[in-house]
This record gives structure tokens, C-alpha cells and sequence, in this order.
């Protein structure tokens, strides 16, 4: 292991810039924005290697760098290039994007920004205004198409930005902010059409979230699937003989892949609210044979059609969630697998054309699953965890995750997953409603989240699965929390970042630790990036104390985090 000496003693954060309602005139002459192209659907299916167009670079939802220049033999000699100070303040769980040597970033406050990638010079700066009573807090995506840059808002806009301005091109309000909608993650495009899915369904909106698609030229919605099903069909049947407008949840918070072979997206439903399964109305079930209590779609894989919002199939990995244990995360597209993990850290893998199920691999201590059917993938549930009234039960993992939000990672160089992990468990209460009254939103669960009583104080992991037979190939452990996703490149290097303020770049084959940044200014609870400008590899990280995995902060006092959250994007380099 090698620490740069020079970056212990950077705490890189530009000077604050003045608030705008357009575009900066800060544009550099001849620098790379005057011969930025637009991005055609070919890109799409094939980025360039130098480019990261998209949350997860590619369509199969890999996370994988082909860039080596950067490799096992010289990482250690990695140096800091630039660095950039982002608007403090709110959460932001930022992936910048780079296309033609520009990379576009958006603040906390929704200020987005486009940089020049080889010198972290400002080009243009767009500011959507926010209204008052909207919480501040950055998206984790973006995406790139045509001329356009499209971003998905936290008061429910999707907005497009011509790329080589930063002038809006259109807005577009998908759904009303006031009554708690919100977007935390930003959109894809596939075959021509902008897909976005809507969060923040914990509110107590009646019928919950859904997807939209719309039109990429002008933002207009083209049709709408609901993750909540509804009418009298088996699915709309499953929610316990709950009323329509008293089923709550299933936000669709997290981006998506795309199988152009049959022109689907896959994408993740998030988990019923409130969490009590008995105050949700979804036990004890109902005696009606024509009714379950599974609450589809929550905690599913939809498969729909880019085109016409048409549901092809799902499947559902965790039926009657009572514990916030999400499987909204990553679809990874490998072979004919799709492949995701949900917080209760269990990898499972279903078949990309019909979603039926295939395996599962336990990577985290839980006490949640006693055992999976081996045919389609149902879940026995330990009934000693599920909360119940007036008790205090017992269950690892809890909220925010075992495998949270921060992404799996695939690489075709080893053919493993690389999985950021933590291991922790929670005494579990149940906050009841008061006689009478109405459910107006929340999870009404207070999780009080303790060290696993077997392990061994490293709550932090990276863990590498080999994917053709699920064998376990690494594990590293640490006492901070892992917390951004994974990031393996070409070079034979996978990149993390830590709630101790440091990214980490790991031999993918072995573990082996090759090289540590210094503490930065904050913990890392981003989507680090790698990509190339001017012929020249970079790796981009934001360091931000996001309040994500943060929220384990309680279990590693001693991990001590600057007051006032700087929030700073890194770039890092090997010396010229």
C-alpha cells in the first residue's frame, strides 16, 4: 500500500460562485466544447472509452471502465489533477458525466455545471431555481442526448440543457412537488425515449410512484406505468383488499438498465410504507382466496417497453417488506442474467427474458431470509424479526442496507462482481399510529442500529464474487463504512471511497490494497468515474457527506467529519 504524501495535505475547495438564473459567460476559447458532438443512439449502444455517458457508462448497467492506462504496475504513483468546490449543503450523491473532454456535474442546490475534463476549468453554469419549501439535494444522474443535457429535479421537473451552453431548452413539471413528489435519480434514454422513474412516494400519495417516458425532443410525457398494481387482476389483487388510495410506497428511486436485443428497461420498485406490515393493512391476510398480500410491485424488476409504457413481465424478490429492505438498486445485464442485490446483501440473478428466477448468493450476516425456494426464488421470512406493536425485535441487516445504494460493479476482465458491503443489524420499534388517525407518511419504524453481535468491528467491505459458479474470490474489511460504489477498470484496478475520507484502488483479482488517496475533505458517498481527455485517464470522485450509509456513522464514533460538509469533486491522475 502506497499513500501520496501530497494530497494528506489537500483540502482542494474552490471559492463559492454567485448564484445565477442562466447561463455564466465563462466560456475558454478553443477549449473542448467547441467541438463537442451530440450524442446519437449509437454512442448509447457503444460509448466511446473515453466518455462516461450515462449513470453506469453502458446500457447492461456494469460500472466498468475499459480505460488502462491507469493499471496495477503504476496506480500508486496516482496524484491529485484537479479538484473543484461544490455548493455546501444538502444531500448530493453526485456521478459526473464526460463526453468529448466536457464533464457535467450538478450541485446540491441544482446548480449544474460543465467543466473542462483536462483542467477543471468552469464553461458554462445553469441554475434551476427551486421553490422555498423544497429540501436542496443533488441527484445521482444524469443522462446526455442529441445537443441535450436532461436532469431530473427535486421538485418533479425534468429539465434539458443544450450542452455546449447550458441554455434551457425545455421544462417539463412531470408531477406536483407539494404533494411530495420528487426525483432523486435521473433518467435514461433508450431507443429515442426518456424513461425516469418517480420518487419520494413516502408521503402518503394514494396509489403511489411510477415511470414515465418522454418525448426527447420536447419532454412531454408518452405514457405512465404505475408501481403500484391496481384494477381487479391477480396483481392488482395483492395488496390485501387495501383501497387504492391507501396503498403507499414503491418509489422508483434508482436508474435502471436497458436490453436494446429486446428493447426493455429493467428497473427497480422500492418497498411499501408505512414498513408495519399490520398498520399497512397488509396483515393479518385477507380470507379471501382471490386476494393476496404480496403488494406488487413493490420490491420487484419491472421489464417495460422504451416505446409504448407497455409492462412485459416482473418479478418480485421480496413479497410483504417489513423492514425497508429495498430491491431497487442496479439491474446488471451479464449474458442472459439479470443481476441485482438488495440491502439484505443477497445477490440473485433472473433470467433477462421471461425475469424467471435463477440463483442467489448470501454475501452479509442477516437474520432476515431463513431460506429461498430454489425454483422461483420465494423467501421463507424469519417471523422472530418482523416488527411488531409494543415490541422491539431484532434484525440484521436494517435500513440503510447491507448493499445499499451504492452500486455493484461488473468486470469482464475477471468476470466477478465487486460489491461495496457493511455489516451492522438494528433493535427494531414500531412508532403506532394513535387511535384515529390517518396515515399521512413515513415508515414509522425507528431502527436503533448496533455492530453484528458476531463480527469482528470492520463494518466496511469490498467483496469480489466470481460470477460463473458464485464463488467468493476477496473480501476486504475496514472500520468505516464502504460507501461509494465500486469501480473496476481495464487496468486490472478497482476504485472505492470510505466514510474516512479516502478512496481506495484494490487489485481486482487479489484484493490486495495498491494505493490510498490521504484523507480528502469529506466522506466519499458518490459514484466515482473514470474517463479520458486529452489522450490522458482520470478517475473523478465527490467527496460529500451524504447521509446515506453516514447514517452508520453512530457505530465508528471515532470517524470524525468536518462540520460545515464540504462538498468537493476530485480528479485524479498519473503525474505527466
Amino acid at each position: 500500500m502506497k499513500t501520496n504524501p501530497r494530497l494528506s495535505a489537500i483540502v482542494a475547495i474552490a471559492a463559492s460562485m454567485t448564484s445565477m438564473l442562466a447561463v455564466q459567460a465563462a466560456m475558454a476559447q478553443d477549449g473542448p466544447i467547441d467541438s463537442i458532438t451530440p450524442v446519437t443512439e449509437e454512442m448509447l449502444l457503444n460509448p466511446p472509452d473515453a466518455d462516461w455517458l450515462m449513470w453506469r457508462r453502458t446500457y447492461d448497467g456494469w460500472g466498468y471502465s475499459p480505460l488502462e492506462e491507469i493499471n496495477k504496475e503504476n496506480v500508486d504513483e496516482l496524484e491529485l489533477a484537479w479538484s473543484w468546490g461544490m455548493s455546501p449543503g444538502g444531500r448530493t450523491q453526485e456521478t459526473p458525466l464526460v463526453h468529448d473532454g466536457v464533464m457535467f456535474i450538478q450541485n446540491a442546490d441544482h446548480r449544474i455545471q460543465a467543466l473542462d475534463a483536462a483542467t477543471g476549468d468552469l464553461i458554462w453554469e445553469y441554475q434551476h431555481e427551486l421553490p422555498d419549501d423544497v429540501n436542496p439535494g443533488g441527484e445521482r444522474s444524469k443522462a446526455i442526448f442529441g445537443d441535450n443535457l436532461i436532469v431530473a429535479t427535486r421538485d418533479a421537473h425534468i429539465i434539458a440543457l443544450d450542452i455546449k451552453t447550458g441554455q434551457l431548452v425545455w421544462d417539463q413539471q412531470v408531477a406536483d412537488y407539494n404533494k411530495g413528489f420528487a426525483f432523486s435519480s435521473g433518467p435514461l434514454v433508450a431507443n429515442g425515449v426518456i424513461v425516469q422513474g418517480m420518487t419520494n412516494c413516502s408521503n402518503a400519495q394514494p396509489g403511489g410512484c411510477f415511470f414515465t417516458g418522454h418525448d426527447v425532443d420536447t419532454g412531454e410525457e408518452i405514457w405512465r406505468v404505475n408501481t403500484i398494481a391496481r384494477g381487479d387482476t391477480p396483481e392488482g389483487n395483492s395488496w390485501n383488499g387495501v383501497p387504492l388510495e391507501s396503498r403507499h410506497g414503491a418509489s422508483a428511486w434508482i436508474t435502471g438498465s436497458y436490453d436494446p436485443e429486446q428493447n426493455l428497461i429493467f428497473a427497480g420498485v422500492g418497498q411499501p410504507y408505512p414498513w408495519n406490515v399490520e398498520i399497512a393493512g397488509l396483515t393479518p391476510p385477507s380470507s379471501d382466496p382471490n386476494v393476496t398480500n404480496e403488494a406488487l410491485y413493490t420490491n420487484s424488476t419491472l421489464a417495460i417497453d422504451p416505446n409504448s409504457g407497455e409492462l412485459k413481465w416482473y418479478h418480485q424478490y421480496l413479497a410483504t417488506d417489513s423492514l425497508d429492505l429495498d430491491y431497487v438498486y442496479e439491474r446488471m445485464i451479464i449474458d442472459d442474467m439479470l443481476v441485482t442485490t438488495g440491502k439484505i446483501g443477497i445477490i440473485e440473478a433472473i433470467d433477462r427474458k421471461d425475469g424467471k428466477w435463477l440463483w442467489a448468493k448470501e454475501t452479509v450476516p442477516q437474520n432476515v431470509v431463513l431460506s429461498i425456494d430454489q425454483e422461483t426464488g420465494e423467501k421463507e421470512i424469519n417471523p422472530d424479526v418482523i416488527p411488531v406493536i409494543g415490541e422491539t425485535t431484532f434484525n440484521c441487516p436494517a435500513d440503510p442496507g447491507g448493499r445499499a445504494w451504492q452500486a455493484t460493479s461488473y468486470s469482464p476482465r475477471t468476470g466477478a462482481l465487486y460489491l461495496p458491503t457493511v455489516e451492522f443489524c438494528s433493535n427494531t420499534t414500531v412508532n403506532p399510529l394513535d387511535p384515529g388517525q390517518i396515515y399521512t407518511g413515513g415508515g414509522l419504524q425507528t431502527y436503533s442500529r448496533v455492530e453484528h453481535p458476531d463480527g469482528d468491528g470492520n463494518i466496511g467491505q469490498v467483496r469480489a464474487v466470481k460470477l460463473s459458479d458464485q464463488s467468493d474470490m476477496w473480501e476486504y474489511r475496514q472500520y468505516a463504512p464502504v460507501t461509494t460504489s465500486t469501480l473496476p477498470t481495464a487496468g486490472g484496478v478497482v476504485f472505492v471511497g470510505t466514510l474516512d475520507r479516502k478512496l481506495i484502488a484494490f487489485d481486482d483479482e487479489t484484493g490486495d490494497v495498491l494505493w490510498e488517496s490521504g484523507k480528502l475533505s469529506n466522506s466519499l458517498e458518490s459514484f466515482p468515474i473514470s474517463y479520458e481527455a486529452n489522450g490522458k485517464q482520470y478517475i473523478a470522485v465527490v467527496a460529500n457527506f451524504g447521509n446515506g450509509l453516514g447514517r452508520l456513522q453512530s457505530l465508528t464514533p471515532d470517524v470524525k467529519l468536518p462540520p460545515n460538509n464540504p462538498v468537493t469533486l476530485y480528479v485524479f491522475a498519473l503525474p505527466d
